[in-house]
């Protein structure tokens, strides 16, 4: 018998329904609905189009119906850090906003001011980076916002979802990790830290782990899909939960890199690991599947590549990533080098001329051409990964034995093959489809067609392609790490 589980996966630039089909043996795949994640620009910011995005939830639903009839489970993943807040009534007081949004630019540092940077990362563990919720929260007080008297219940993006299909308000706990509200010690919100910030607390929904049931469908879901009887299972609901619950790794001292529109990078530990080198490096301790943490760095990564991309499509040149990986093949190694974290990569307007001026001044020729541009970002990224895995490595002591690349970025053969280069490491590339895999592994254990993650992790290794690349010496490597290590 064929179970059937269908994972709703959401990117920054378009979302999935894919259908998760296990025979016992196999896990394989199914696309069954895609669609664009278009962001809306209003009078008062950039906001997610969430009505849109639900709307093709259901689009999703039916069509799952009409292909294979009804699914076992529904489980959604979505990025972190933002979220809606909902009134007395369970509406929505305003659309969430876009984590790129400009309204928490300069936020972080007036928190700061008001309560250090190490009662902050002692009392959560997470990075700061400056969307995070926490300081979303923040430039709301700092305005005097009524919505943060008004809200009564706060749900990240997968959990408004859930809530809109299932009438059940709860935060699901990997999700709520990312928000640097969260005490990954005492496993409950940071309610603490917020009133020292003279933040509101009463929104604050019940957290629920990995594998908890929901329910089923409301009856107007029902009513529009004709789905009735699924359960609806939160997965890890924080996409990178979701990738790194199906890196197929068998060997507790290996690193995962889940490569998408940002890389995180990191090691499952067992509890959080929360210390002056964790702060000075800014790791983040966010929540895992089967009481993992995760403790890994955010690296903005092939951000600059799409932005690069984008920007040459408006001047009317629309280029594939299998013709921009070729240019970087031909372009010559060990040129420019720039830190892909650089504050000045994380909107700029244009991309290309961001890392051209960012190579000026720090006393480098810039890319001459798109080759080169190319072939500067993957390098950086490599390096950058080093960099990482190198901290990872001092602050615990061990060791990495080899590096699991999953996501969008493991189909970049040329960048597996600069981390390996770059990193000294094995790299094993895939699957590619790793976060909706992960999605459909917590719905199969949770139904009981899986007994833990190592079986599901098993049957990953089992179901999928993996592609591995041994590292090549070569000593320019440790000069341009130099380089880089340099622009801090």
């Amino acid at each position: 018998m064929t179970h059937n589980f269908l994972a709703f996966d959401f990117g920054a630039e378009s979302g999935r329904a894919i259908l998760g089909h296990f025979d016992g043996d196999r896990l394989s795949l199914e696309e069954v609905h895609r669609f664009p994640n278009v962001p809306l620009r209003q009078p008062d910011g950039l906001h997610w189009n969430v009505d849109d995005l639900f709307a093709q939830i259901k689009v999703g639903l039916a069509a799952c119906r009409r292909m294979h009839g009804e699914p076992e489970s529904i489980g959604i993943d979505t990025w972190g850090v933002d979220f809606g807040l909902l009134d007395t009534e369970g509406k929505l007081l305003f659309p969430p906003f876009h984590y790129r949004d400009g309204r928490t630019e300069g936020v972080m540092e007036k928190l700061l001011e008001r309560v250090s940077r190490e009662d902050v990362y002692a009392e959560t563990g997470v990075q700061f980076l400056p969307f995070n919720s926490l300081y979303q929260l923040y430039s709301m007080a700092l305005a005097d916002a009524p919505a943060l008297n008004e809200a009564r219940t706060l749900l990240m993006i997968p959990d408004l979802f859930n809530y809109w299909l299932t009438g059940r308000a709860a935060c699901e706990y990997t999700n709520a990790t990312t928000t640097q509200f969260f005490n990954p010690t005492t496993g409950a919100w940071a309610e603490s830290l917020l009133r020292r910030l003279d933040i509101p607390t009463q929104f604050l929904p019940p957290i629920v782990q990995p594998g908890t049931a929901l329910g089923s469908p409301l009856p107007s879901i029902v009513d529009e899909t004709g789905i009735r009887d699924a359960q609806v299972i939160v997965p890890a609901c924080h996409d990178t939960g979701s990738a790194v619950a199906a890196v197929p790794a068998s060997d507790d001292d290996a690193a995962y890199i889940s490569s998408g529109t940002w890389s995180l990078v990191g090691v499952e530990t067992r509890a959080p690991v929360i210390s002056r080198e964790s702060l000075e490096n800014n790791f983040t301790n966010e929540g895992g599947v089967a009481g993992r943490i995760r403790f890994l760095k955010n690296v903005q990564a092939l951000w600059l590549l799409q932005e690069c991309r984008r920007s040459w499509e408006r001047q009317g040149e629309a280029l594939s990533y299998s013709e921009i990986a070729a240019l970087a093949e031909s372009a010559a190694p060990f040129g420019p080098i720039v830190d892909v974290d650089d504050a000045a990569f994380l909107s700029p307007p244009d991309m290309p001329q961001a890392i051209e001026s960012y190579c000026r001044q720090s006393g480098q020729t810039p890319p001459t051409d798109k080759a080169t541009l190319v072939r500067c970002i993957l390098e950086s990224i490599a390096l950058k990964y080093r960099a990482v895995l190198g901290q990872i490595e001092s602050m615990r002591g061990r060791s990495v034995s080899a590096i699991h690349i999953v996501g969008g970025g493991s189909r970049n053969r040329l960048l597996c093959q600069l981390t390996a280069d770059a990193t000294g490491k094995p790299v094993t590339a895939g699957p590619v489809e790793a976060t909706a895999i992960g999605n459909v592994l917590v719905q199969a254990i949770a139904l009981g067609h899986l007994r833990s993650l190592e079986e599901g992790r098993a049957l990953v290794r089992h179901s999928f392609d993996i592609e591995c690349y041994e590292p090549r010496i070569d000593a320019h490597w440790d000069e341009a790490y130099s380089r880089l290590l340099g622009l801090r």
